[in-house]
């Protein structure tokens, strides 16, 4: 396998994980005004599947987000189940709660606007 490398692109809300230069995963996020960090989406392409590339990225992204003074909020399932397996994120972990949930809904929903193709006039 390629030397793996891990960054946090803040302009796309995600850390990234690429190999050999290409792209090959990522941790999706949002942040909140309260110091929140909700992670919703993690994924690694197929052909880089089961090498513990989707770990090395969820052990980067937590352990930035705690160095970051943010609160880790585990709405991904991938995340939430790294999360089960390493208590020492435990302090900085914090439940879904509906009013998160609806800041996130609002966010992507926001994402998706801005990203919509513009009308011609």
């Amino acid at each position: 396998m390629n030397e793996l490398n891990v960054f946090q692109n803040i302009p796309r809300s995600r850390f990234e994980v690429r190999a050999g230069g290409h792209y090959v995963g990522q941790a999706a996020y949002v942040d909140d005004d309260r110091d929140h960090r909700i992670f919703f989406h993690t994924a690694v392409i197929d052909e880089y599947a089961g090498q513990g590339i989707a770990g090395t990225l969820a052990e980067y992204a937590l352990s930035r987000t705690v160095a970051e003074a943010r609160i880790i909020v585990p709405v991904c399932p991938y995340i939430k189940s790294y999360l089960a397996g390493h208590p020492e994120y435990v302090p900085d972990v914090l439940e879904p709660t509906e009013p998160l949930l609806k800041f996130l809904e609002g966010a992507l929903q926001s994402r998706k606007r801005s990203a919509a193709p513009k009308g011609h006039d």
